[in-house]
């Protein structure tokens, strides 16, 4: 049996890892990893049908995505890979993908590879090629919150700034949030994109987290410092409606000197 290329095993890991953290139930949550035709070396590719993706996504042509599998499940990605994940391929003009490894017995990726292949092209250009994941998962808390609090980027950022310094020390541009919509659509893949040119995290309300990053440590990174900031705040306000202590918009400030963070301004308002 030949071994799996490295890219492919750490995948399967990120995949088994959410599962295990509780994110990914049944077919729960997707990934999606730019992957270059070398680190996929080893791997039997076998084509299929080119299938159109309705528009030209110019940046994303011939490059080559590890994904996971519509209606799979995270836990089964180390059992059974070659049918809970797959490989596609780009065509030459960023028009159509093709499955070219995985995804045995005639699987398909994600429902949602419309909004991560558009989110894979956004933060290819804004971040100049470095960001290669768009990991979207079902993390309780951060939907829990979902429910209660206003759907508002500055009103959730701030809220989990304020639960750890390392909340504004991970994701220091914010976080944005969409309200409900229809998962898989057109619509809330555009949403997503136009907030990914300014954030590394969308929030769909009472759905999911989308965050997107460079490497599997950052990207999962992300989701758990996310996560981590959202279930101290659920356990506060299961305790009380008031935080009586909470760090002053100075402190941020002095956070953001030491650290060399560069906190937008909209984010640290003065609280009543």
């Amino acid at each position: 049996m030949m071994e799996r290329p490295e890219s492919l095993e750490k995948f399967i890991r990120m995949c088994s890892d959410g599962y295990l953290m509780g994110w990914h139930e049944c077919h729960g949550g997707n990934l999606t990893y730019r992957a270059d035709k070398e680190e996929l070396a080893g791997l039997e590719f076998k084509s299929r049908e080119w299938v159109p993706i309705g528009k030209q996504l110019v940046n994303l042509a011939g490059e080559y995505f590890i994904v996971t599998g519509s209606g799979k499940t995270m836990r089964n990605a180390e059992i059974y890979p070659e049918e809970t994940l797959g490989v596609i391929e780009m065509n030459e003009d960023g028009t159509a993908w093709r499955v070219v490894w995985g995804l045995e017995n005639d699987g398909i990726p994600t429902s949602e590879l419309p909004a991560h292949l558009m989110c894979q092209s956004v933060k290819k250009e804004v971040a100049n090629g470095t960001y290669r994941f768009v990991y979207h998962a079902h993390p309780a808390n951060i939907i829990a919150l979902s429910f209660v609090l206003p759907i508002n980027d500055e009103i959730f950022t701030r809220e989990l700034w304020e639960m750890e310094p390392e909340c504004a020390m991970i994701f220091p541009a914010g976080m944005g949030v969409l309200p409900w919509m229809v998962p898989g659509t057109e619509e809330i893949a555009e949403l997503t994109c136009e907030k990914m040119r300014e954030y590394d995290v969308v929030l769909w309300a009472q759905h999911g987290l989308f965050v997107t990053g460079e490497t599997f440590d950052s990207t999962f990174g992300l989701m758990n410092t996310i996560e981590k900031g959202a279930e101290i705040l659920v356990k506060t306000l299961s305790m009380t409606s008031i935080k009586r202590q909470v760090p002053s918009v100075q402190n941020f400030r002095d956070m953001a000197k030491v650290f060399q963070l560069d906190l937008p301004d909209k984010f640290l308002f003065k609280k009543h």
